[in-house]
């Protein structure tokens, strides 16, 4: 008689816990370090001249659509690192750019867009998911779409992991479109963060750290309620709400 493998049932609710506690983890570190380095995050964005502001959303669209096409053309010759490595590596790029001030920040920028989206792919497999598919594609480019780690962020804002678009043609430049407005302001407070005087190269390591740090851990909240709506067969427009409204209790 063939031994019958049983599979223990999902815990929803405690999946549910350690993602709100990962949620919560990924953005508190970024508004401590910016107070540390002097500046409030709210006011960043007022320190870039206005030109390169206005012209914030374009370079962020161009950058996507270059990370997006740099990530996934790595993958055959660099295996996945481990978060510290890509931690490690943007920390590096961010102090770079921070040397050479504004100008060395937005060389930089398009750069460490691609390596974040790169980790980001990395945590999809982690999950079990695999990045060459057109679906997780998506998916990787929804994470950006989060409320960025210089954002005071009350966890009901949870709509990158609902965003949905038909895939069709040109589905990919409509996503891309749809999401480079909300990371063009983040992207802008990264910058603006990297002309603080003297603390240069400080500031811009500090920055990328913080970055790197916060969207690998949406990425593990974004690929984890997937994961978990596919293995508890659960509707994972549901998953989200339940999550949002955990977040909203922690806050009474």
């Amino acid at each position: 008689m063939d031994d019958v493998v049983t599979v223990a049932p999902v815990d929803v609710e405690a999946e549910l816990d350690r993602l709100a506690e990962r949620y919560r983890a990924a953005g508190g570190i970024g508004v401590q370090t910016m107070n540390m380095l002097g500046g409030r995050a709210e006011n960043l964005l007022d320190r870039l001249p206005a030109q390169i502001r206005d012209g914030l959303e374009v370079s962020t669209e161009r950058a996507l659509k270059l990370s997006m096409k740099a990530a996934q053309g790595t993958r055959r010759a660099v295996p996945d690192q481990p978060e510290w490595v890509n931690t490690a590596v943007t920390t590096a790029m961010g102090a770079a750019g921070g040397f050479g001030g504004l100008p060395g920040a937005m060389v930089e920028l398009p750069a460490t867009v691609a390596v974040l989206l790169r980790a980001i792919q990395g945590v999809a497999v982690e999950h079990g998911f695999d990045p060459a598919a057109e679906n997780v594609q998506f998916d990787c480019v929804r994470v950006f779409a989060a409320a960025g780690p210089l954002t005071v962020d009350d966890g009901a804002d949870l709509g990158f992991v609902s965003l949905r678009l038909t895939l069709t043609g040109g589905a990919m430049h409509k996503l891309i479109a749809a999401v480079a407005p909300r990371l063009a302001a983040v992207l802008g407070q990264k910058l603006a963060a990297q002309t603080v005087p003297v603390l240069g190269a400080v500031a811009g390591a500090s920055v990328n750290y913080v970055f790197t740090r916060y969207y690998q851990q949406i990425a593990h909240v974004h690929f984890g309620l997937r994961r978990l709506a596919i293995d508890a067969d659960f509707d994972h427009g549901e998953l989200v709400d339940r999550l949002a409204a955990r977040m909203q209790q922690r806050l009474r």
